[in-house]
């Protein structure tokens, strides 16, 4: 059974973190949260973002990157960041992906970059943009997995309430 796993490394903004911790209840991604944070869990924007979804959302919770990167040794990890050479669709991304985004403020630090080059990939975007806010481009990113994945799991059909199709 396929999985995805959506890693924040160093979250600040807790409205970002609520609205990707609810991307991933709907979509039956995993989160993984990798302190330290720019705010506390309880915080009630974080709460307020991911409304009543926060029971459906599989979180584990790590205390640094160090701590992050030893307990998932053989994950096969991708990078997003602005400053990568591949795009984001032109992977094709394994049953256990682990796509990796860094604070809001200043990515992911650079060493871990071009030690990962081959795995680091970018959402496109005009030159003047310095980049897309953290939640969407979560959602663009697992969006994109999933599609190629043929949407496991998921409802891909909806029903009126009052007419039929």
């Amino acid at each position: 059974m396929e999985e995805l796993n959506i890693v924040l490394i160093e979250p600040e903004i807790p409205q970002n973190t609520g609205n990707i911790a609810r991307t991933c209840a709907a979509t039956g991604a995993r989160l993984h949260l990798v302190k330290p944070f720019g705010f506390v869990i309880s915080d009630k924007n974080l709460k307020r973002a991911g409304l009543d979804y926060w029971k459906y959302v599989d979180i584990t919770y790590y205390e640094n990157q160090n701590d992050f990167f030893d307990k998932n040794r053989d994950a096969e990890f991708y990078y997003f960041t602005t400053k990568a050479l591949n795009i984001h669709s032109s992977v094709n991304y394994p049953n256990k992906a682990f796509l990796v985004f860094g604070k809001e403020t200043k990515g992911l630090d650079e060493n871990l970059l071009i030690n990962n080059r081959e795995r680091c990939v970018r959402i496109p975007m005009i030159n003047e943009a310095r980049s897309l806010n953290l939640s969407n481009s979560v959602a663009i990113a697992t969006y994109e997995v999933l599609r190629q994945w043929d949407y496991p799991k998921l409802l891909t059909k909806g029903e009126l309430h009052n007419h039929k199709w």
